[in-house]
């Protein structure tokens, strides 16, 4: 047997979401994710963003999809170039934000998205 799998990317991470609308706004509008998917489909609507050119999409999935609860994601890590001026950003939309903070690896902050998923925002400490 293998020691390795042949496990190249995760696909998708899912968000569970209570109003995919406000959802969307938030991730497109706030973060500038772009949409990958919105499909009509049996139990609800399929909806995908990401961050451009990124391998990983965030499944916005609404009631009916899933079971899961609004708000119970959390450690959702998103790797930025300018973890300050991104928080900035936020804090300008409304969003509040926790740090940024200098840690070991990198600055970081931590924020909410609408329903209460918890995630991160990490500039990367060169040479790591």
């Amino acid at each position: 047997m293998s020691p390795r799998t042949h496990i190249t990317h995760a696909s998708f991470v899912t968000l569970p979401v209570a109003d995919q609308d406000r959802a969307l706004r938030f991730y497109t509008e706030v973060l500038g994710f772009e949409v990958t998917a919105d499909l009509r489909m049996p139990p609800g609507r399929w909806l995908q963003v990401a961050p451009r050119g990124a391998q990983t999409v965030f499944t916005l999935s609404g009631p009916g999809m899933g079971g899961f609860e609004p708000g119970s994601t959390r450690g959702i890590m998103l790797v930025t170039t300018d973890v300050d001026a991104d928080c900035a950003r936020l804090a300008e939309a409304g969003v509040p934000v926790e740090g940024p903070d200098d840690q070991p690896w990198g600055r970081m902050a931590a924020f909410r998205d609408p329903d209460g998923n918890g995630l991160m925002l990490l500039t990367e400490k060169e040479g790591l």
